[in-house]
């Protein structure tokens, strides 16, 4: 991992707090099921700094929203969920950006990481049956394959803008 400048330090901080307002407050939740745009901050942090710094960005973007706007328990299996989710975005979309390399990562993200991983911290957490609750999941994860593949190629289409916003 290179030395972290100011201006990535101060990109990511930014993408951070984005990724807070937009999980915590601007996305629908249910006990179990959350669906909103969140993944954004994220997916820009993949894209511009690389897989390490969007791990980064996810981990400390869900650990300070916890503390800082909890909605329920903190449970650090969310926070790995979350750094896991911006190294899969990262080592998927850094550097090269393809609808392949796009499908690959919402699908390891989406059908792994959320619906195995983070169901399995909600069954563990609430001691809910796991089979029972992936099942009610599965929408959720369905909804947001197609809505992160249009927005992440709407992300990309958009990139020479952001890479101008970010080294200005």
């Amino acid at each position: 991992m290179p030395k972290i400048s100011t201006k990535n330090l101060t990109a990511m901080a930014l993408l951070i707090a984005l990724e807070i307002i937009l999980s915590r407050f601007l996305s629908l939740s249910a006990w179990n099921t959350k669906i909103g745009f969140s993944f954004v901050p994220v997916v820009i942090a993949a894209i511009l700094l690389g897989p390490v710094y969007a791990g980064i960005v996810g981990a400390l973007a869900d650990f300070v929203g916890a503390l800082l706007f909890p909605i329920g328990a903190y449970f650090p299996g969310f926070t790995l969920t979350a750094f896991l989710t911006g190294m899969v975005y990262g080592l998927f979309l850094y550097k090269r950006q393809s609808l392949p390399r796009i499908l690959g990562a919402v699908a390891v993200n989406q059908f792994i990481l959320s619906l195995l991983l983070n169901t399995l911290w909600i069954s563990v957490l609430y001691g809910s049956p796991f089979g029972p609750l992936l099942v009610t999941r599965l929408v959720q994860s369905a909804i947001l394959t197609v809505v992160q593949i249009v927005v992440i190629e709407l992300i990309v289409k958009a990139l020479p803008r952001l890479r101008r916003g970010f080294s200005a």
